[in-house]
């Protein structure tokens, strides 16, 4: 059994028992048989396989078959292709890493390989059965009589000694084991994360009153191209009549109204008192953004994580293809929010280019051309030009 925590990597083994299935040589071993883990977090689906002779051709791993009851690669599933990795044969290692967790990757995951022996191909059943559910505070009362009231933070079993932190009305109370007792007041609010995971915590719950303070962001984490512009959004509400709003960076030594921070002026601007709207995106831009609001008694702590924005430019990568060709892709450091499969531009001696769309584009490299690309409905930010030819 085993629990792995390192950022936001957090993978949870409910059974460590390997399954090995197989005949005459052929078998996959799945360690461990089921998986629980967290939304937004990574996993690691362990196997390796044996086959009796020949040489392998191809492995995948698939969760479904197409209209014809092929086995989909999870590397050409759009859903999965930008997040799986996988080692293809590396000492018979078939073991399959997802990242950014969603509850729609919840399924059971096969390996597949295919030797160049007549009928040398074999799928490991049953495969893995991957969990993947959020953090939630269970409020239960501490007893009849009491106002006292027990806070669970629910998940998954978890293995080990897990330690867990508590936020009351978004500021960090205790490190603490679950359950944890409170003594709570109207206006308070609690959420709990895994410590080394706190990017991963659970929705502010009220305890006593609905109206209770809460902040709640529209996005854990978003990506956008430099030089666009974006928006950084929350919903929230406060017990008590609210004094001031404003947004700022964590990594800041305090809390500072972004709209007066000289690094922002002219492009930070609350377009709502909940959403923060950058313009002119840098690449120093690229930091966590939190909202807090102060009332007359009370307010939203520092401490709760926010929105982490990363600014990714275009850049245009070159590699070998066949004799007297090469291909270029134009690739960003992240992948973007508002439009995860776009549709690409590409620009040749400054000139746009009709036909390729593709993030890849394939090039005569016999002739002094220069590139460039940029994605469709951001075509004033293109990446700097490339020079390709031997």
């Amino acid at each position: 059994m085993a629990l792995r925590t390192a950022g936001s990597v957090l993978v949870v083994f409910l059974w460590s028992v390997a399954v090995v299935l197989g005949q005459d040589g052929w078998s996959v071993t799945y360690t461990p048989q089921s998986i629980c883990t967290l939304k937004g977090s990574t996993v690691e689906l362990t196997c390796s396989y044996t086959y009796p002779r020949g040489t392998v051709t191809s492995t995948f791993w698939f969760t479904k078959n197409d209209a014809e009851g092929n086995p989909v690669s999870l590397s050409d599933d759009p859903d999965y292709k930008a997040r799986v990795t996988y080692h293809k044969d590396n000492k018979n290692d078939c073991t399959l890493r997802i990242t950014d967790l969603r509850e729609s990757d919840a399924a059971t995951y096969k390996f597949r390989f295919i030797t160049d022996q007549t009928g040398g191909r074999f799928t490991g059943n049953p495969g893995v059965t991957l969990s993947v559910t959020d953090l939630q505070v269970q409020v239960t009362p501490y007893s009849v009589v009491s106002a006292w009231k027990t806070l669970t933070c629910a998940t998954c079993v978890l293995t080990g000694d897990p330690t867990y932190i508590w936020y009351k009305n978004g500021q960090i109370v205790t490190d603490n084991t679950s359950p944890y007792s409170v003594y709570p007041d109207a206006a308070d609010s609690y959420s709990c994360a895994l410590k080394a995971n706190e990017d991963l915590h659970s929705p502010a719950v009220c305890v006593q009153d609905q109206s209770c303070n809460r902040v709640t962001y529209i996005d854990k984490s978003i990506c956008a191209l430099k030089g666009s512009s974006v928006d950084i959004s929350c919903t929230y509400s406060s017990y008590h009549p609210i004094k001031t709003t404003f947004w700022f960076r964590s990594d800041k030594s305090a809390p500072e109204d972004l709209t007066r921070d000289p690094e922002y002026a002219g492009r930070a601007l609350d377009s709502l008192p909940s959403t923060l709207r950058i313009t002119d995106l840098r690449e120093s831009d690229s930091a966590e953004y939190k909202f807090r609001f102060n009332s007359q008694i009370s307010g939203w702590g520092y401490s709760f994580p926010g929105t982490t924005l990363s600014v990714t430019g275009l850049q245009v990568k070159v590699t070998p293809a066949a004799e007297g060709q090469k291909t270029l892709t134009c690739s960003t450091t992240c992948t973007l929010t508002d439009n995860s499969n776009p549709t690409y531009i590409w620009y040749k001696n400054g000139q746009r280019l009709d036909e390729p769309t593709s993030q890849q584009y394939s090039v005569n490299s016999y002739y002094s051309d220069s590139y460039s690309c940029a994605v469709e409905g951001h075509e004033d930010h293109h990446s700097p030009a490339v020079c390709e030819y031997e």
